[in-house]
């Protein structure tokens, strides 16, 4: 016979605050519940997180999944670890076995805390300067290039014990639509998808013990639902086709590319009968309690069979006992080393481009930058513009300017006094036609580098604007290192 499942064993879900509450305790043990993602609202010093993951160790049990977003560059939770550098300047350094040093690193960190799954390594193929939620979340380009790096990293991170998710099945890197906000669409035939957003997945799929969906329409492999909810890619392509045996896991059902269609309790069955075996119920306590309801149901009328059910929540014990959440030590020798490879590997990605020089440092120079750059719910908040003069501490003449948003800026009220104007980019988003005309002497683009594109100037891409990003920039201004790294996109016209 077979052993009946709970359905909130399949729910992943998210809490409020920096501890665990007595009714969320109450309420992971009364749903059986045993995975919780946390985000950087959850985190606070080192010691509170390991008393909130012992705590949830404690109410979900010995199979417990405790996951967060710690892929490096701007999409880290755990903020107080060695920062690692963003996939795209891993992609940019070129070096396999400094990204699975890198992934290791990350793994340690975690581990260290009782996080034992990680949503990361990037597998998108950011082939797409107008994608944007992921860029220089993406390893680069080339399919092949993202998967040596993505599958080093992957390694690295394996070998200490932390479970690494793949994400975001089947591509997300040729979108111009942000699924947190709407249902993008990639219309490209199986044999397109096999030559770029699929071959890394594929090349990967028996190592990753987990794969993230991504909530996207392939109109050619299935008209109507979104992969997340596909039988056809989850069922038919990654399970039959590919044997894919692993762990799938939704991306999160509160983005609006699923929650205004669908709601957590129909996308909760739904994403299960597809070939999902957690869905990522996060949201209201009311919105979680949900999707467990509504599998219930459908298990209770076998819209979903207890052989799915349980074969879901076996490849969930087995990825749990594989990858104990139980912490382990991190000693401060270690954390050291880790911080140092971290800025070593930011250095090593440091990008020029159309031949930047730093300005001589007896130059005067005028820079603009934006005041505030908030977070957006996927990336944490970027720097003010006030934490950016330091860049520039050794330049004996330097007129700040910071303004509210860069993408107002006219140029052509920028002085032509001899000064050399340098363009800051401490924000996310594109320039597009905004930026037609400017002319900045230099331009240092700290976070998106297809803000390249829109600026025709010389400039220098540092990939994210953690310390270490901001470290090698500030070696290169004072002319006490190069930028060796070569972009792993196309940056440049033609």
């Amino acid at each position: 016979m077979t052993p009946h499942v709970h359905p909130g064993q399949l729910v992943m879900v998210n809490i409020a605050g920096k501890s665990l509450a007595a009714d969320e305790a109450r309420f992971l043990r009364d749903n059986h519940l045993r995975a919780v993602c946390l985000f950087r609202w959850n985190l606070g010093s080192e010691a509170e997180v390991r008393q909130l993951t012992a705590d949830l160790r404690d109410a979900m049990g010995e199979h417990a999944l405790i996951g967060l977003d710690q892929e490096g560059g701007s999409v880290v939770r755990a903020t107080f670890l060695p920062q690692p550098p963003a996939a795209m300047a891993l992609g940019a350094a070129g070096d396999a076995a400094l990204a699975e040093d890198v992934g290791a690193a990350v793994a340690r960190g975690l581990k260290s805390l009782g996080v034992n799954w990680n949503f990361a390594p990037v597998l998108d193929v950011n082939n797409n300067p107008l994608n944007p939620v992921i860029s220089e979340r993406s390893f680069g380009e080339d399919p092949r290039e993202v998967t040596r790096l993505a599958g080093a990293w992957m390694r690295g991170a394996l070998r200490e014990g932390v479970a690494c998710s793949i994400k975001h099945f089947p591509g997300h890197g040729d979108t111009h639509v942000d699924s947190h906000r709407d249902l993008p669409v990639v219309d490209k035939p199986l044999d397109a998808l096999q030559r770029l957003e699929l071959l890394p997945f594929e090349a990967l799929r028996h190592e990753a013990p987990a794969m993230m969906t991504a909530h996207i329409v392939y109109p050619q492999l299935d008209a109507e639902h979104p992969a997340t909810l596909s039988r056809a890619i989850l069922g038919g392509l990654l399970r039959e086709r590919w044997g894919y045996d692993g762990v799938v896991i939704t991306d999160s059902l509160v983005m609006k590319a699923i929650h205004d269609r669908y709601g957590h309790h129909r996308a909760a069955v739904l994403a299960l009968q597809a070939g999902a075996d957690m869905v990522m119920a996060l949201g209201s306590q009311d919105e979680q309690a949900a999707a467990v309801q509504a599998i219930a149901e459908a298990q209770a009328s076998d819209a979903l069979s207890a052989a799915r059910l349980q074969q879901a929540c076996a490849r969930l014990d087995a990825l749990a006992e594989r990858f104990p959440s139980s912490p382990s030590d991190y000693a401060a020798a270690q954390h050291e080393a880790d911080d140092a490879l971290m800025r070593r590997a930011w250095a090593q990605g440091l990008t020029a481009i159309r031949g930047a020089t730093p300005p001589p440092l007896d130059r005067p120079l005028r820079v603009f930058t934006q005041r505030n750059v908030p977070g957006d719910g996927v990336s944490e908040a970027g720097l003010a513009g006030e934490q950016l003069a330091p860049l520039f501490a050794r330049f004996a003449d330097v007129a700040f300017v910071q303004v509210d948003e860069l993408k107002a800026l006219d140029w052509r009220d920028v002085p032509r006094d001899g000064r050399c104007n340098v363009l800051v980019s401490n924000h996310r988003a594109r320039y597009g036609d905004a930026a037609r005309g400017w002319c900045p002497d230099l331009h240092l683009a700290l976070w998106n580098p297809f803000q390249v594109l829109d600026v025709a100037a010389p400039a220098v891409v540092t990939w994210g604007y953690a310390t270490g990003a901001l470290d090698a920039l500030h070696a290169w201004l004072d002319g006490r290192a190069t930028a060796p790294g070569r972009s792993p996109v196309q940056l440049t016209a033609g």
